[in-house]
């Protein structure tokens, strides 16, 4: 049932009155799509939904660089809500690209009408709590004023993207884009100079799709990557169809496993058996390609550094035997970190893209950038010409996107100002002090650690779970204790510590952001403990939480 209130007031738009609804939701991705579905269609509730974009599909609406793939498998990356929609979409194949994604997604909100409440091409700017109607006030650029009783962000945890201040970057005079919002008339590469920063998740896709297209592509690397072949050709449709066969079964064991796959972990050590068998394993693995390489082979390649030190070396040797020129392939080996202690990388053809004669590697670390000019990037060594730069640079993760928006709550305490040491929050979801706002997939929750569609329809779940319970026992708001705050905080700090995350600056850590705190903000402890610990919270009557 909808919630009412005497202030009430049905007229909206630009200047106009404030439109009080049940829900804002700021996003239209997999979340936002979801969470509509269910608070709308199952709950009755009056929403709306707020998205910058002119289409659904967040993330995949505005990753459209070349070769922008899932790397999670098909069949996994998509909602288990609706038996119906998990039969009757076709999966082209194993690893799905952009534009299928998208297209997923876009007949999802077809299927269940959701786009008569969801507001396209509008930002949300401010969202300030209001103790004395305990209610939110939500405005956007476009001048609207919401209010609602329930806040929740789906803005995913990639969706910020940025730029280093390289000096003279505005100087550039040919066509420059970041991958995470690219032309969605595409890029014509033809016949072009292109050069690529970053080899990052992008900078990987994107590099070898690139390189078929231009004339000459150069690559500048900061990083070198431990990376997995995808092997796309390994699932035809034939699979695809078994697997709808035991589709609920699959789900359920992704619901309760590490990573949100349905894949059996393995409990052997990388030190527990011999040279030989360790080598097979890899191989058998490797060949397999994708996420089973970690999580079929041996189990502790992300928390011993002489286990993962195996797997690097493996992967170092696969690097060797790709690559014809042996200065190359040493400046694409990583050394400087660990195996796990960055994003683990599938790949498509990405070392294949170095014997090719239009392609050229540079090392950021010996011939680091020094300006940007009028034509091109000079580094140490000289200018590079392009007619084309794509800053393939990543993003301001898990946070930067709620710091674009002005959030206040009790006593007008802003959001970033409390996590100016770094994220604070209980299970990834609610912060103390900001009643009544959920945080789908946020810091604090297994995330960017697990299959995407999976923690977020834990998500989701839970949230429409607190919502339904509120209304039923006449409660009016919910928010994190202090303590429980600063315990959960505690407990994902101590679950990180063990764990090869903590040998490299990565973005998990913010350390790609110049000035942002070192704090690691993923949940590692899986999928399944993570859920376990949800449910215990809601069987606890919302242990940690406060309700009034």
């Amino acid at each position: 049932m909808a919630i009412t209130s005497d202030t009430d007031a049905t007229t909206a738009g630009p200047g106009g009155e404030v439109r009080q609804v049940d829900a804002v939701v700021i996003g239209a991705g997999f979340s936002g799509l979801y969470l509509n579905w269910r608070l709308r269609d199952t709950m009755g509730l009056d929403v709306q939904v707020i998205e910058a974009g002119d289409e659904v599909g967040g993330t995949w609406y505005w990753n459209r660089y070349p070769g922008a793939r899932c790397d999670s498998e098909s069949y996994m990356y998509c909602f288990a809500f609706d038996r119906d929609l998990m039969q009757n979409w076709e999966w082209s194949g194993k690893y799905p690209e952009q534009p299928e994604i998208l297209r997923y997604l876009t007949h999802v909100a077809d299927r269940f009408d959701l786009r008569r409440n969801i507001q396209f091409g509008t930002r949300v700017m401010a969202a300030h709590f209001d103790e004395t109607t305990n209610r939110w006030d939500v405005t956007t650029d476009r001048g609207d004023r919401l209010r609602c009783r329930w806040l929740i962000t789906g803005i995913g945890c990639l969706s910020s993207g940025q730029i280093p201040d390289f000096p003279g970057r505005d100087r550039f005079q040919g066509e420059a884009y970041h991958t995470g919002s690219w032309p969605h008339e595409g890029v014509d590469f033809a016949g072009k100079r292109v050069i690529v920063v970053g080899t990052g998740s992008s900078g990987v896709q994107s590099i070898p799709v690139i390189a078929r297209q231009c004339e000459h592509l150069t690559v500048l690397q900061r990083t070198p990557q431990y990376m997995i072949p995808a092997r796309h050709a390994t699932v035809d449709k034939a699979v695809l169809d078994g697997i709808k066969q035991d589709y609920d079964a699959i789900f359920d064991k992704a619901r309760h496993s590490m990573g949100g796959f349905p894949y059996d972990v393995t409990d052997r050590s990388a030190l527990s058996v011999s040279e030989q068998e360790r080598q097979a394993i890899y191989e058998e693995t490797w060949a397999q390609g994708g996420f089973k390489f970690i999580f079929g082979s041996f189990s502790d390649l992300r928390t011993n550094l002489d286990a993962s030190e195996t797997a690097a070396e493996f992967i170092r040797s696969k690097i060797r035997q790709t690559v014809h020129d042996p200065d190359v392939a040493e400046r694409l080996t990583p050394r400087d970190h660990p195996f796990g202690s960055k994003r683990t990388l599938i790949d498509t053809d990405y070392f294949e893209t170095y014997n090719r004669p239009n392609v050229t590697l540079v090392d950021l670390n010996t011939s680091p950038i020094e300006e940007i000019t009028e034509t091109g990037i000079r580094t140490s060594d000289g200018l590079i010409e392009a007619d084309v730069i794509v800053y393939a640079t990543g993003f301001d993760a898990m946070t930067g996107s709620f710091n674009r928006i002005d959030i206040r709550g009790r006593g007008g305490e802003r959001l970033r100002d409390k996590w100016a040491a770094g994220p604070l929050t209980y299970l990834g979801l609610s912060v103390s002090g900001f009643p009544n706002l959920f945080m789908i997939t946020g810091p604090g929750s297994p995330s960017v650690l697990t299959n995407m569609p999976v923690a977020i329809e834990q998500h989701c779940e839970l949230v429409a779970g607190i919502v339904d319970h509120l209304q039923e026992q006449g409660l009016e708001l919910i928010e994190a204790e202090p303590e429980a705050e600063a315990a959960w905080v505690e407990h994902v700090n101590e679950l990180a510590q063990p764990t090869m995350f903590m040998h490299a600056n990565s973005w998990y850590l913010g350390a790609n952001i110049p000035g942002k705190p070192r704090v690691f903000m993923p949940y590692c402890g899986g999928m399944s403990t993570y859920r376990n610990h949800c449910e215990k919270v809601v069987a606890n009557n919302y242990d940690g939480f406060m309700l009034s």
